[in-house]
């Protein structure tokens, strides 16, 4: 049974995921020569850490990932949700100490702080989200992030088709790298379709705040918008009080809103965790980008299925989404990465 350890959330400080240039740690010099050497037995201890709970759309990927892993014997897993910031750090100490062997999580608002401890436990396995890598030398400190902007560009597409008035709202949590660039591929796509849609883009300043998402939308509504990118929860709900469409990301919620979600870009944190499994396990664990693995063509996203919008969505969209997936697994095609913010046109 996944052991679930709540801790309130009493200094959660919404900007977590802000870049932060941090200054390189002083590690023992044959640390960063050699990878991890755990050579597991089976089931690996992993924990999960988060500053957040793990309904929340990004997070409940990860720990999806973590839970089936747990199902097939692979590992066994504990968590601690709502966690903050500067509670991190005392947190995966603690799980080193218990003798977690990969532990894994989201740093982007700790990540100085975050590394100094994976320097303290050399033989832990840390696989963190991180909006950047570093060469400090610390060899246990593997990063990833949700590159699912192939997903994104073509849901795009079929917003593209859907939308009307070709005028689409776009509600975000923070301008970082990790939601700018599916922002652009999003709006990419979309003119595929139509080379003339406009954008209202705003960010609301929180990952989890769906009242004010919800309000961001209804304005982004009455100033035109007929189509809704979801980047956070509170969007969709907007979209189907005003009966106007949304497309949704990360997860699938349209059994939600049947008649609001058209699409959803969906991340698949499945193939992140088992590559970091597996290379725990083999011993060969070492600081990496595990980002790629959330491409496509790794597996690690994907276009939800149209479910109570089959049959609605514009033949042409659906031919090009085709084309366009098949080029994306095979490399043919690829979607561009922009991580600069985004704005509205």
């Amino acid at each position: 049974m996944t052991q679930n350890q709540k801790r309130p959330n009493t200094h959660f400080n919404p900007t977590r995921r802000r870049l932060l240039m941090t200054a390189g740690l002083t590690t023992a010099a044959g640390l960063a020569l050699r990878p991890v050497q755990l050579l597991a037995q089976d089931p690996l201890k992993v924990a999960g850490i988060y500053t957040v709970p793990v309904e929340q759309q990004w997070v409940s990927r990860i720990h999806k990932a973590a839970t089936s892993a747990q199902d097939a014997g692979e590992i066994t897993y504990t968590f601690t949700e709502n966690v903050s910031n500067t509670d991190y750090p005392r947190v995966m100490r603690e799980y080193a100490e218990q003798g977690m062997q990969l532990i894994i999580g989201e740093v982007f608002g700790v990540e100085q702080e975050a590394r100094e401890i994976a320097a303290e436990y050399p033989d832990v396995a840390f696989l963190m989200g991180s909006s950047f890598l570093h060469d400090d030398g610390l060899s246990n400190f593997a990063v990833f992030d949700n590159y699912i902007q192939d997903a994104s560009y073509l849901s795009g597409i079929i917003a593209g088709a859907m939308t009307e008035s070709g005028n689409i709202g776009m509600v975000g949590g923070f301008p970082i790298p990790e939601v700018n660039r599916l922002m652009h591929a999003f709006m990419a796509g979309a003119r595929e379709m139509n080379a003339d849609i406009t954008f209202q883009v705003s960010f609301i300043g929180s990952w989890f705040d769906p009242p004010k998402a919800k309000e961001t939308a209804f304005a982004m509504i009455e100033n035109g918008a007929d189509v809704l990118y979801a980047e956070r929860f509170g969007v969709s709900d907007a979209a189907q009080e005003k009966g106007v469409l949304a497309i949704g990301n990360v997860i699938d919620t349209q059994a939600d809103y049947p008649e609001t979600v058209v699409a959803s870009a969906i991340w698949h944190f499945e193939p992140t965790l088992n590559a970091a499994i597996e290379a725990v396990k083999a011993g060969s664990f070492k600081a990496d980008n595990y980002g790629v693995y959330s491409f496509m063509k790794e597996g690690g996203a994907s276009l939800a299925p149209l479910g109570t919008f089959d049959g609605k969505v514009p033949q042409e969209a659906l031919d090009l989404v085709a084309e366009r997936e098949a080029a994306i697994k095979d490399g043919s095609y690829t979607v561009e990465i922009n991580d600069e913010e985004p704005k509205s046109e």
